[in-house]
């Protein structure tokens, strides 16, 4: 059965970085685009950013954009999310999730699109 595993998840100080990771296992994600999505509490999931399986097109939110970078590992079955000048704001469960049979070079930004979930990483950005 395939899953995905976050980790990464922190407390840090605002201006902090963090570096989230997620590993897919069960299967082959040769062909899985992936995404990174977040919750904060009392507000719905949001988008963060999204890679595409070739790993060389990327997409990220207005509020994450320069400040966060989504990349692959080589062996594509892993995603990493590097956050950099962290915000209070930024404080959420971070979610990766996987789009199984994704087009080559396409990056999926809606949640509905996304067909595997992993459990989320807690991150907190201190004042």
């Amino acid at each position: 059965q395939e899953q995905l595993v976050e980790s990464g998840g922190a407390l840090v100080q605002a201006g902090g970085s963090l570096r989230l990771s997620c590993a897919a296992s069960g299967r082959t994600f040769l062909n899985y685009a992936m995404g990174w999505f977040r919750q904060a509490p009392g507000k719905e999931r949001e988008f963060v950013a999204a890679i595409n399986w070739g790993g060389r097109n990327t997409d990220y939110s207005d509020s994450v954009k320069g400040r966060f970078t989504i990349s692959r590992g080589d062996a594509k079955n892993t995603v990493h999310l590097q956050m950099n000048s962290l915000k209070p704001e930024d404080t959420a469960v971070y979610y990766c999730a996987a789009k199984s049979d994704a087009y080559l070079s396409r990056v999926y930004s809606r949640g509905s699109e996304y067909d595997l979930w992993g459990q989320g990483t807690q991150v907190t950005v201190s004042s």
